[in-house]
């Protein structure tokens, strides 16, 4: 979980937007849902994973994001 976790932040900072925007763009989830996961009270099902992972495959992000991290 906390790896995931840290790929869902790394992509939000990558793309300037936060956590929960990611979330929402890519489930619908409210925006309590990621301080619920970071604090261990809920955690997703596989399909709510693999429908973020999806989301952030779609929405790759910027080359010059990549260029600049690096």
């Amino acid at each position: 979980m906390e790896q995931f976790l840290e790929e869902i932040a790394a992509y939000a900072a990558a793309v300037e937007r936060s956590p929960q925007h990611i979330l929402r763009q890519a489930i619908g989830a409210n925006w309590r849902q990621w301080k619920a996961w970071q604090a261990g009270q809920s955690s997703p099902t596989l399909h709510t994973v693999d429908k973020i992972r999806q989301y952030m495959a779609d929405n790759p992000v910027p080359v010059e994001a990549r260029e600049a991290a690096a």
